[in-house]
């Protein structure tokens, strides 16, 4: 059977870009959930396209023979993101706009009929593309973030759209639930060549192909890791973003940020006052975040002390002690 290739997503400029914006939108979102929309601004900004606005075609990307559907999967915090390299996740739908044969009809043949739907959704999507800019192979391709609840690190990468051939599957129901639990029925699709399950297919109410995807390896030239809190660099230094309000804010007050005056002075606020509840916020701004570095053990201990949901908000945090 036919693999898909992962595919380079961002030339080196575009990367660097990619990882500021990342930084910039989380720096001014003091906590709050990240969302599809905050990834796709990053993403048509650092590749330079035009966002399209709404399709009903679920193509989340369009522009000059290239289309690109974005999945994205929030993980847990406690590790990092590059221990997911090589293994293989789940995610929860690739698409809702499937129609479930008869369950009483052999597994194999019911998972046929649903992954024939899914390559003609595929090829729908495909023409799309061509009709956008004629006489052109389109370049269609799947991109998939992760991302950690604690906003710190991402992952992304790329690979080639691929319309499933039903003969590369075969499947078998699974039962569950039952008791308390309402008794749910779900079609469970793996590989002939491999063994490997590739698609888990629910049948009841909101019925949805929900596959399995394969993260790069970490040597992969096109997976993109972005750390955007608390990036250790060399010298045991650690590079945080923060907005430009608060970058102000910093230089109006101490007049100089560089690491050692800087990471001197947090240490010596913390040593001084417990954090407190009356934390507030401040307003979020749009413009690039700025980047600062402190050493590893100011970083500690801001993050100790100053009990925030991004480093913006400890930075915001430590100034509201030295200023009131």
């Amino acid at each position: 059977m036919i693999r898909p290739r992962t595919l380079p997503a961002f030339s080196s400029d575009e990367r660097a870009l990619a990882h500021r914006l990342l930084a910039s939108r989380v720096a001014s979102m003091l906590g709050r959930k990240f969302e599809e929309g905050d990834w796709s601004s990053v993403y048509h900004a650092a590749k330079g396209i035009p966002t399209r606005g709404w399709s009903n075609l679920n193509i989340d990307v369009m522009h000059a023979g290239f289309g690109l559907e974005q999945k994205m999967l929030c993980v847990q915090s406690r590790k990092s993101l590059r221990e997911y390299c090589g293994t293989t996740l789940m995610h929860p739908a690739a698409t809702r706009a499937i129609r479930i044969p008869s369950p009483d009809t052999d597994p194999t043949e019911v998972a046929a009929e649903i992954l024939r739907q899914f390559a003609d959704l595929i090829q729908q999507r495909r023409r799309k593309v061509i009709e956008d800019l004629p006489d052109c192979e389109p370049d269609m391709r799947i991109g998939w973030l992760l991302w950690q609840e604690s906003l710190e690190e991402f992952l992304y990468f790329e690979q080639e759209m691929l319309a499933p051939n039903p003969a590369d599957y075969w499947a078998e129901w699974k039962e569950s639930g039952g008791g308390a639990r309402k008794a749910s029925r779900n079609l469970w699709v793996y590989e002939r060549e491999t063994g490997r399950k590739r698609y888990s297919i629910t049948t009841s109410a909101g019925a949805k192909i929900q596959p399995y995807f394969d993260v790069p390896a970490p040597n992969d030239s096109s997976l993109y890791h972005f750390r955007v809190q608390g990036e250790e660099l060399d010298g045991g230094l650690v590079r945080i973003w923060i907005t430009t309000t608060t970058a102000l804010l910093l230089r109006q007050t101490l007049g100089d940020l560089d690491h050692e005056a800087l990471s001197a002075t947090i240490i010596r606020a913390a040593a001084q006052i417990a954090a407190s509840e009356d934390q507030g916020e401040a307003a979020a701004s749009s413009e690039l975040a700025q980047p600062v570095t402190l050493t590893a053990e100011a970083y500690r201990i801001l993050t100790t002390a100053f009990i925030g949901v991004s480093d913006e908000h400890r930075i915001q945090l430590f100034l509201h002690s030295i200023l009131r």
